[in-house]
Parts: C-alpha cells; structure tokens; sequence
C-alpha cells in the first residue's frame, strides 16, 4: 500500500479532527489553535487556544468547536461565542480534545487533563439549544466518538487505557446505556475513528504507525501500515474512487520523519458519510 502526502499539510504539531464535508475534508492542528480544510490546504479559521474538532452549523457559516475548556461557535467573521466552560476551574488544567455530531444534530466532545491525570476527562453532549451535559465521566484521554449508521451506538476510545467502547445510544434523548469493551489495543493507542458505509470502524493507533478497521461484532479486519509514527485521525472519502485519509502528529518527537505531522492518504474499497450538522434551535 502507498501513502501519498498531501500538499500543503503540515507538519503540523497536533493534527486531529478529519471530517468529511460536502465542500471537502477539515482537520485541525489542535495545539495550534487552526482549522483547515484540505485539497487545497486552505487555513479556515485560528484561534488564541487550543482546537480539538469540529462540525458545521445548519444553515451558517459558522462551527461548533471543542476547544480550550469548553464548547464554542466560530462564526464566520472571525468572533467566537462560548456555549459552556464546563473544565473551568478544574482542580487540574483541562482542555477538549475530540468530538463529533450524532445522527440528530447533538455535539459530543470529550475533555482530558494537559498532564494526563487518570480519569480526569469527561464526554460531554450538547444539545440542540446549546445546553451542554456531562455523558460520561472518569475518562482519561477520550477520542471520538464515532457513530453507527443507524445512529443507535457510539464508540468511544480512551487512548490510555488502550481500549475502544461500545455504547448504546437512545436516538431520540441521546440518552446512553451501559458501555462495553469493543476492542482493545495491546500495542500502540487508540485515536481517532470513522464508521464507513459496510458499518466497519476504523482507528487510527497512535504510537503504532497503524490504522485498525474493525468488523462490527468488534474483530480486527485490516492493520494498515503508515509512514508516520502517531496517526491521529481517520476519514473517508464520500464518492468514489474512495479513499483514506489520516491525520498524523509530530508532538513529542525528538526527530520526525518526514511524513510526521503530514495528512496522509491511500485508495480503499470502503467510503465514508459526511458530518452531521450541528442543528441548533433557540434557546428556551
């Protein structure tokens, strides 16, 4: 298989957040604070703190972040607006980190501790009024989630603890049931992951120079080698001829390569659905 390096990507410190849209795939350089979109790398928006991922709004041209300490709008003309600061005031210092849309239009992002604290981090859910609503608690490092296409479970990784969940969702409310062990990784961390349209997971392992795709029933499909050390995140091209793309990471790296910290793609078989949009409704 042959990677190939997209122009104009990186190296980028922390890349993260590769999503399909309908105008092209966005990712984000987390540390730096900037939001792309890709082929041709074009900067979309940078920010004074941390950018962990984002989704478009409905009918704007603005996105939901998970950024810094909370959940924020990134308005087109450049301003922000804070929904929530949920790890304000933290007993340690906190930052977002993932998220995603579901199916209905809700945010999900999780939060972690900058030293890694063990179980620090929470997944928070944002509903179509902007309140914001602690899902799960006791996470360390959360990535994803990522969505089945039916919209009724979730998969979350915990990078370090080497695990992925699986979580029923209620549709509906949002509501979440009982989590279980999807799949664990014993070599490397579990990062960023997309769902494709054979209802296969894809994750990229940090740490390992892999991308895993994985079966439903949770078995592991496909370990696709790379030429960088720390992939990051995972997306897949919603028209054929498909493709793979992943973001990958030169964060703490004494000498890194040169497809490290580079947004990397190869063909596959299996294609992609694009983000939801966050539908946002007025506040009651």
């Amino acid at each position: 298989m042959t990677w190939t390096v997209l122009e104009n990507t990186g190296p980028w410190e922390l890349g993260e957040g590769l999503r399909a849209t309908p105008g092209g795939f966005v990712a984000v350089d987390l540390l730096a604070g900037n939001l792309y979109r890709l082929e041709p790398a074009t900067l979309l928006a940078s920010v004074p703190f941390p950018l962990g991922a984002v989704a478009p709004v409905q009918d704007s041209d603005a996105w939901i972040a998970a950024a810094d300490t909370g959940i924020a709008l990134l308005n087109g003309d450049g301003t922000v607006d804070w929904l929530a600061r949920p790890e304000d005031g933290a007993a340690t210092p906190m930052r977002m980190n993932d998220g995603t849309t579901d199916l209905s239009g809700r945010f999900w992002a999780g939060s972690m501790a900058y030293d890694g604290t063990l179980a620090a981090g929470s997944l928070y859910r944002v509903e179509h009024d902007g309140t914001v609503h602690t899902a799960m608690d006791g996470l360390t490092i959360p990535n994803g989630p990522a969505f089945t296409p039916d919209g009724r479970t979730m998969y979350l990784a915990d990078s370090a603890h080497g695990v992925i969940y699986r979580v029923p969702v209620d549709p509906s409310s949002g509501e979440l049931g009982e989590r279980e062990v999807f799949a664990r990784v014993p070599d490397g961390s579990p990062d960023g992951m997309a769902v494709d349209t054979e209802g296969c997971l894809w994750s990229a392992v940090w740490g390992a120079s892999a991308v895993h795709r994985y079966a439903p029933s949770g078995d592991l499909l496909t370990v696709f080698r790379l030429p960088a050390s720390q992939p990051t995140s995972v997306g897949l091209s919603l028209a054929p001829p498909h493709r793979v793309l992943v973001t990958t990471a030169t964060h703490g790296l004494d000498t890194p390569g040169p497809a490290d910290g580079r947004v990397l793609t190869t063909g596959t078989t299996a294609g992609g659905y694009p983000v939801v949009p966050f539908r946002a409704a007025p506040r009651a």
